[in-house]
Formats: structure tokens, C-alpha cells, sequence
């Protein structure tokens, strides 16, 4: 959305502060043996002790207050109690909410408990990747010089983006434009991004596969060559210098 008045900026901040306390939280009370439901009704709650409702619920009815994936699934995984946190599971939680006509979207990939898989360079890849991509942006910049950066880094670090998932603008709703912030570059594309407006930038790193492609349920997204995807994501605001992260307080690169 672009922001016009100071209303609008108190309104983005304070949502976005919510999903990102709400991932913090409960990448902090992910632990073995928890199922997935159990930690996203714990999410749900912190969510509306703030007032907020689950973005995915609202926009599409998806069964779950979060997304929360875990090893081979590479998005949208939906919360199960047959789904118990195991040592060294990969697991992403994406969180997003509506607060007071105000929309904000954040993820994450971490590893639960010890590092049994040697998943933590794919892990750090996307959260690295995800910092210089948007240390990058500010207004002007083409949309799909930001795809280069995040598809040329994750291949110097021996890695690939998943090309059917991307970024998107944030706001007014969950998705509006610009609606394909890839994690590659299309050369047509000669969309630049615009100050004042915000987004949320996500990077989508793999180890095998290069397309999500959707299960029967209709929800759950994995690689169409396997192997693991990691995300990170941020909503931000963009202005002629450095962005403003609205959702830092997920804590991610502290």
C-alpha cells in the first residue's frame, strides 16, 4: 500500500509489531514433542489478545491461524496434531494478520532443537540472502534486480529459489501489488519499486527443487524436485535510503 498520512504508518507499525512478536514467540515455545496445532493455537492466541485475526484464515479460510511447515513441506503447511516437533526437524512459521484495516505479513525457518541434518547453512542462506535483497531496495529500484540478487547469492551458496513463490505488497490487504516480487529476475519486468509504499520481501531457498507444486488438501506446498526450502520474510517500507523494517521485532537478525 502507499502510505499517504501519519495514521496510515501508526496503523502498519502496530500490526506489524503484532505477527512479528507473534513468530517470536513461538519460535521461542517450539520445542520437541509439541505437535503443530498445539503451537498454532498458541500463535492464535497471542493473536487475539491483540485484537488481530489470522490473515490466511480471513483472505482464504485456510485451516489454521499460521502456516507452519515443517521439513519437506515447502509452504502454506497446515497445522496438525499428528505433526510432533522431532530433534533437528526444519520448520517454518509464517504469521500474518489484520489489525484495524491494517495487514502485515512475516516468516521464518529455524531448526528445532540440535542441528542433526546440517540444515543451518540453508537456514542461514535465506535469512543472509533475505538482508541483502532488502538492504537493496529503496525507490526506483527495478523489482527485478532484487530477483537477480536473491537467485545469483543463493547459487554462490549452492542453492536454488523456488520460482513460483514470491514476495508481494502488503497493506490494505494480504497480497496487492506489486503482487510478484520473484526470487529471480525476469527481464521484462521493468516494475520499480516505490517510496512510501510497503511490501513484504521473501526469500524461498532450496536445496533441490526450483517449483512448489500443491498437494491434494490444496493447502500444502512441496518441491517438485524435493529436498528442503527455507523462508524468510519481512514486511517492509521503502524510502529513498535504507527500508524501514516494520516487523524487526521478530527478532531474526538480532
Amino acid at each position: 500500500m502507499s502510505i499517504t498520512k501519519e495514521s496510515e504508518l501508526i496503523g502498519m507499525k502496530k500490526v506489524s509489531e503484532v505477527v512479528a512478536t507473534t513468530l517470536k514467540l513461538m519460535r521461542e515455545y517450539a520445542k520437541i514433542g509439541i505437535s503443530t496445532k498445539e503451537l498454532d493455537e498458541y500463535g492464535g492466541d497471542i493473536l487475539k489478545s491483540y485484537g488481530a485475526k489470522s490473515a490466511p484464515y480471513e483472505t482464504y479460510k485456510f485451516p489454521g491461524y499460521t502456516c507452519i511447515s515443517v521439513n519437506q513441506v515447502a509452504a502454506h503447511g497446515i497445522p496438525s496434531d499428528k505433526i510432533i516437533l522431532k530433534e533437528g526437524d526444519l520448520i517454518n512459521i509464517d504469521v500474518s494478520a489484520e489489525l484495524n484495516g491494517f495487514w502485515s505479513d512475516n516468516g521464518g525457518s529455524f531448526i528445532i532443537g540440535k542441528d542433526i541434518h546440517n540444515h543451518q547453512p540453508l537456514v542461514d542462506a535465506s535469512q543472509n540472502i533475505l538482508k541483502k535483497a532488502i538492504n537493496a531496495i529503496k525507490g526506483g529500484v527495478k523489482i527485478a534486480d532484487i530477483g537477480f540478487i536473491i537467485e545469483t547469492e543463493a547459487r554462490k551458496s549452492g542453492f536454488k529459489v523456488i520460482k513460483n513463490l514470491a514476495g508481494h505488497g502488503v497493506g490494505r490487504s494480504l497480497h496487492e501489488g506489486p503482487e510478484d516480487i520473484l526470487n529471480y529476475r525476469v527481464k521484462s519486468n521493468i516494475e520499480r519499486f516505490k517510496k512510501n509504499t510497503t511490501v513484504a520481501i521473501e526469500t524461498f531457498i532450496s536445496t533441490n527443487s526450483t517449483y512448489a507444486v500443491e498437494q491434494k488438501d490444496g493447502w500444502t506446498l512441496v518441491g517438485n524436485k524435493g529436498g528442503y526450502v527455507t523462508q524468510h520474510e519481512q514486511t517492509i517500507l521503502i524510502t529513498d535510503g535504507a527500508p524501514v523494517i516494520l516487523t524487526e521485532a521478530n527478532g531474526f537478525w538480532d
